[in-house]
């Protein structure tokens, strides 16, 4: 694969091709070869937000009144979602690197960003919550944890492979493991930051952790339509060995979330069962592997077996645009948009 150049004076402005084509690398929103991009961007844009907006008070108050297994789950959890955003930055701008369309580029740029702004949430939270050397320590949790370790591996590795040898086939790879760290590794800490909102703890960071969904679901979206480009310029990756990789990655990845569900969830908290939740993964993982147009990975898991979840299916509800109205400022949540009542 090569990499888009910083200009190109004899080029068009609309790229021949996803990877590998011709652009002159200048953005003309008007003038794009993805008719799909302008409108992503800019629900990119109405999503906005900032950690710093959020206050933080009734989450401090709360903090020392959780059990301890909450309080080791809420560690254990923002010390994956940092690892898991820090490496999706640094991954979507190798990535944007080897994408000829300049909107697309643009796009994975202002997932970066997203993704930067995440991290910023974790650190907020925690440096609210706890000493700043509990921080520190909560941050190192991935290299130490091995349950947590064997899932970030399984990613990184992925990743890895297309940094070290970039093609058209490491980069299909690639995206597949960029749809499992966004649209499925994500999944098990989400809905235990759910479950405490439906037992009236830690709003604020529930709050934090809706914007993140949202985020991610059209970060899962981008790269879902990347992956269709890609088998539409490229109809040689579209082969039955490169569907059953699709298919058994996801298998693996969701056997990886379950085993990480029973380590920090289990059937700990009231209001989630290991059974659920299990099943839950699985349906989520069926949900991405359909989305790409392929078959399945499970057999059954076709609806949601944790219906209270309604944020993961209907993030935009309930939503408060930030040049409008500043994020401390909540509506009542209702089952139309995700929790009992808040």
């Amino acid at each position: 694969m090569k990499q888009r150049k910083l200009y190109d004076v004899t080029a068009p402005n609309r790229s021949t091709g996803i990877i590998n084509g011709e652009s002159s690398n200048v953005l003309n929103w008007d003038d794009v070869r993805f008719p799909w991009a302008p409108p992503m961007y800019k629900n990119m844009l109405r999503n906005f937000w900032i950690p710093d907006e959020i206050n933080m008070t009734g989450d401090v108050k709360q903090w020392p009144q959780l059990s301890e297994n909450e309080r080791a789950t809420f560690r254990k959890t923002i010390g994956l979602l940092a690892f898991l955003d820090s490496i999706q930055t640094d991954y979507s701008a190798k990535a944007a690197q080897f994408l000829t369309d300049s909107s697309l580029s643009a796009l994975m740029s202002v997932l970066s960003f997203q993704e930067v702004v995440h991290n910023q949430s974790y650190s907020y939270v925690l440096s609210s919550l706890v000493p700043k050397a509990e921080q520190d320590a909560i941050f190192e949790y991935w290299k130490m944890d091995a349950v947590l370790r064997e899932r970030n591996d399984f990613i990184a590795k992925g990743y890895q492979r297309f940094i070290d040898e970039p093609s058209p086939q490491t980069f299909f790879e690639s995206i597949v493991y960029d749809i499992v760290l966004e649209g499925l590794f994500f999944y098990c800490g989400f809905s235990f930051f759910y479950n405490l909102a439906r037992n009236q703890k830690m709003l604020a960071t529930n709050t934090m952790i809706r914007f993140i969904n949202r985020d991610e679901e059209i970060h899962v979206r981008l790269f879902t339509q990347i992956f269709r480009e890609l088998l539409a310029e490229y109809p040689e990756l579209d082969t039955e060995a490169n569907r059953e990789f699709v298919r058994e990655t996801f298998r693996q990845a969701a056997e990886l979330e379950i085993a990480w569900g029973e380590y920090i969830i289990g059937n700990k908290f009231d209001g989630i069962t290991m059974a659920e939740l299990s099943a839950y993964i699985k349906f989520i993982a069926n949900k991405r592997v359909h989305e790409l147009g392929i078959d399945r990975p499970f057999d059954g898991h076709r609806r949601n077996p944790m219906r209270w979840i309604k944020a993961y299916e209907d993030n935009d509800a309930g939503k408060t645009d930030f040049f409008e109205s500043r994020v401390t400022s909540y509506v009542k949540v209702s089952d139309s948009n995700g929790f009992d009542d808040l």
